[in-house]
C-alpha cells in the first residue's frame, strides 16, 4: 500500500495510543476516595511517569512528522472530512503536550515526585501550591477534551474501517503495508 504511514510513524502512533489508552483509567481511579493506598500509589506512580513518556514520544512523533508528512487522504475523502481529520489531529497534538505539561507543573509544583524526571536530576518548580493547583484544573479540564477527541478520532477510524472501508483506516495500521 503506497499511501500507507511509514512504520515509524506506525510504531509511535500505536504506541502512544496505547499509553494514553491505559493512562486514562489510571488517572480517573486514582483519586476515588476509599482506593487502598497501595493502589492509590501504584496508579499515580504509573501516570505521573507515563506521562513523561508520552511527553517524549510526542516531541519524536512531532520530529518525524515535520520531516515525513503523511501521505495525502485517499480523493474519495470528502473536503469536510479531511478538514476535520487535520483539525482533530491538531487538536490531539495540542491536548497530549498540554496534558503532560500541565500535569508536569501540577507534579512539580505540588511539591510531588517525579521519580523518572528526579532520577535524572532535571530541574523542577519550586513548590507553589497555587501554580499547582491552577495547572491541576488546566490538566482535568484538558483530560475531558482529550478523552472526547480520543472517541470522536477513534469512531472515525472505526467508521472508515468498518463502514467505508475505503483504505483510510488500513493506512495507519500496524500491518500496513505488507
Amino acid at each position: 500500500m503506497t499511501d500507507a504511514y511509514r512504520p515509524a510513524a506506525r510504531f509511535l502512533h500505536w504506541t502512544v495510543a496505547l499509553i494514553v489508552l491505559c493512562m486514562i483509567p489510571a488517572g480517573l481511579i486514582m483519586t476515588t476516595e476509599g482506593l487502598p493506598r497501595p493502589v492509590q500509589d501504584t496508579l499515580f506512580l504509573f501516570h505521573k511517569n507515563a506521562g513523561l513518556v508520552v511527553g517524549v514520544l510526542m516531541l519524536i512523533r512531532l520530529a518525524y512528522r515535520s520531516a515525513h508528512p503523511p501521505p495525502p487522504l485517499p480523493a474519495s475523502v470528502p473536503a469536510w472530512q479531511a478538514r476535520i481529520a487535520r483539525i482533530s489531529h491538531g487538536l490531539l497534538y495540542a491536548l497530549l503536550f498540554l496534558m503532560v505539561a500541565s500535569g508536569f507543573v501540577r507534579v512539580t509544583a505540588g511539591g510531588f515526585p517525579l521519580e523518572g524526571w528526579d532520577a535524572l536530576g532535571l530541574p523542577r518548580f519550586s513548590k507553589r501550591e497555587a501554580l499547582g493547583s491552577a495547572a491541576s484544573e488546566v490538566h482535568e479540564g484538558a483530560a475531558y477534551g482529550l478523552m472526547a477527541l480520543v472517541l470522536l478520532h477513534a469512531g472515525a477510524a472505526l467508521h472508515h474501517a468498518l463502514v467505508r472501508r475505503d483504505g483510510v483506516f488500513a493506512r495507519v495500521w500496524l500491518a500496513a503495508g505488507r
